[in-house]
C-alpha cells in the first residue's frame, strides 16, 4: 500500500484577525510559525 503525502500541495491561509487566543501573549501568524511543529486543538462546548 502506497503512502500518500500532502506535504507542499496546498498553501495554508493566514489565520483570520479577531480570533480569541488561549495561552499566547499575542495573536500568532504563519510567518512566526514557519519551520515549527504546530498542533491545532479544535474543541467546542457540548
Amino acid at each position: 500500500m502506497a503512502t500518500r503525502s500532502y506535504a507542499g500541495t496546498t498553501e495554508a491561509k493566514e489565520l483570520p484577525a479577531g480570533l480569541d487566543w488561549v495561552n499566547t501573549s499575542s495573536p500568532l501568524t504563519l510567518k512566526a510559525l514557519r519551520g515549527k511543529v504546530v498542533l491545532l486543538d479544535f474543541w467546542t462546548y457540548c
